[in-house]
């Protein structure tokens, strides 16, 4: 049962597609909010009512139209920095996504105009990430380690779908400039522990960077209690709108790095030949912000914030320990990832034996309306290390249901007919 201040089906009312039938009279059943979740009634209305009626650019205008825009997007930026308990609201950076952010960071390392040491990187250093991170927080890393002669390592992960932290002392070393992992792993719902490889890194003097994309809507997160350099997640997420994602920085840090993009508002001043740059958050937002979106992501964290980030874990906590006892009756059905809802979040992938995932996801959806994702879920690597092309994977939020997971085990009993 839920906790009892927790209405699901009051809070399902607020999401307008949940209510939608899909063709031949199919309700919908979404269990794909890893991927992207849905958007409530208050961020629609938001979004649409500042188009409507404040809309203009921003840090530009002077005129009322142009006030007012300015003032809902850095309210945004100030709902934000509190959602996640940042020191600074100019510590918080507003970027297009998560790929954004964690590629700005990327790009400070080992840039020839830093001329801070922290942020040096060449031949003989060293780069570590996880075998369970999106392609988000591998790809970025592989291109520094292109550019600078830097070496990429990584922490492995168990049978269980645990990190393994058996070599962090050898992986983690005075080589080592910065360490990036994710919080919460979008495909084997682990959550994972950041302060034995934080403590570890702050032995080693190197920077800790955390992607929390998975992990900032579904659970409080706060970076003051994490205690890393950098944070990145995204707005799509989190009942907000896409195009719209975070860094959050140290400051010390941020001052330090060298601008991502060049551009109109990242500046103090320019002439033909040279540049100085704006002050913090300005500085890495250069051109046009995605405006309406940033009003968008204030109003998404409005309305989490109204429900409670720890009501809507242990919603998640509850749906996603019935699923995977509800699955277990499934033969031949093997969960990728932790068995047991300790220390593990609202996302199940699994394959079913003999059967691909794409065909289950298409049966799924075409006969019972249940929306899955699947594929690599951009996490080849995790899936090679399991020696297995795909799986499908099945992510809650705060609008699932128990009912929903009974749809999608009918519906995995109905696959397995089809294919028997």
């Amino acid at each position: 049962m839920s906790v009892p201040s927790f209405d699901v089906e009051r809070i399902r009312k607020d999401f307008p597609i949940l209510s939608r039938e899909l063709p031949g009279g199919r309700p919908l059943v979404y269990l794909d909010s890893g991927n992207s979740s849905q958007k409530p009634n208050q961020v629609i209305d938001t979004m649409r009512e500042h188009l409507a009626q404040h809309y203009s650019n921003v840090g530009r205008a002077l005129h009322a139209l142009g006030s007012e825009s300015t003032e809902a997007y850095e309210a945004a930026r100030d709902k934000v920095a509190g959602f996640i308990g940042a020191p600074s609201r100019d510590e918080v950076i507003f970027t297009k996504n998560a790929s954004e952010a964690i590629n700005l960071v990327a790009y400070a390392f080992g840039n020839p105009i830093n001329t801070d040491d922290r942020f040096r990187v060449g031949p003989g250093d060293e780069i570590v990430i996880t075998e369970m991170e999106h392609h988000s927080n591998i790809v970025p890393w592989q291109l520094l380690a292109q550019r600078t002669g830097a070496k990429l390592r990584w922490f492995s992960v168990t049978d269980e779908g645990r990190l393994s932290l058996d070599d962090l002392d050898e992986l983690v070393n005075e080589r080592t400039k910065i360490v990036s992992i994710v919080h919460q792993s979008n495909v084997l719902g682990t959550v994972n522990s950041i302060s034995p490889i934080l403590a570890r890194a702050r032995e080693v003097g190197a920077l800790m960077m955390v992607d929390a994309s998975q992990s900032v809507p579904h659970q409080r997160v706060d970076v003051d209690d994490l205690d890393v350099d950098f944070v990145a997640f995204t707005g799509h997420k989190m009942v907000g709108p896409s195009g719209i994602g975070v860094l959050w920085g140290r400051r010390e840090l941020l001052d330090a790095m060298p601008p991502f993009l060049g551009g109109g508002e990242m500046i103090e001043a320019v002439w033909m030949d040279r540049s100085t740059y704006a002050p913090l958050p300005h500085k890495f937002e250069a051109g046009t912000p995605p405006i309406v979106e940033a009003v968008g992501l204030g109003a998404a964290v409005d309305y989490l914030t109204s429900i409670g980030m720890d009501a809507i874990k242990q919603h998640e906590r509850e749906l996603t320990g019935y699923a995977l006892e509800a699955l277990r009756e499934i033969p031949g059905l093997r969960i990728i990832g932790p068995r047991t809802v300790i220390a593990r979040g609202g996302t199940v992938s699994f394959t079913l034996e003999g059967i691909h995932p794409h065909d289950v996801g298409q049966i799924l959806d075409d006969v019972f309306g249940v929306a899955v994702r699947v594929g690599h879920h951009c996490a080849r690597p995790l899936h090679l290390r399991f020696g297995i092309p795909a799986t499908t994977r099945a992510s809650f939020y705060l609008y699932n249901t128990t009912a929903e997971i009974d749809a999608l085990v009918r519906g995995l009993h109905h696959v397995q007919k089809v294919f028997g």
